[in-house]
């Protein structure tokens, strides 16, 4: 990693993935998304998270969509009398 990362707070990355930022915070506090703390002794944390730890997180989260079994044509009944 170099010194010229830049990284990306919870807000930004809730804007870019379309979620709410509390949605990103649960995840760094669940452990999905590794996140630095940058406050120091205050109770408000400031979290900061690499992009590279974000890609790492959306790889872990992918689905791969399965594709929907055909429907056959229902054959039409004739009623003999």
């Amino acid at each position: 990693m170099t010194t010229s990362t830049r990284y990306l707070t919870p807000p930004a990355i809730a804007k870019i993935l379309g979620v709410t930022p509390e949605r990103v915070i649960c995840w760094i506090k669940s452990g999905k998304l590794r996140a630095f703390n940058l406050s120091e002794g205050t109770k408000r944390p400031r979290y900061r998270v690499a992009p590279d730890d974000l890609e790492d997180c959306l790889r872990a989260c992918e689905v791969e969509a399965t594709p929907r079994p055909r429907r056959r044509k229902q054959q039409k009944r004739y009623e003999y009398y």
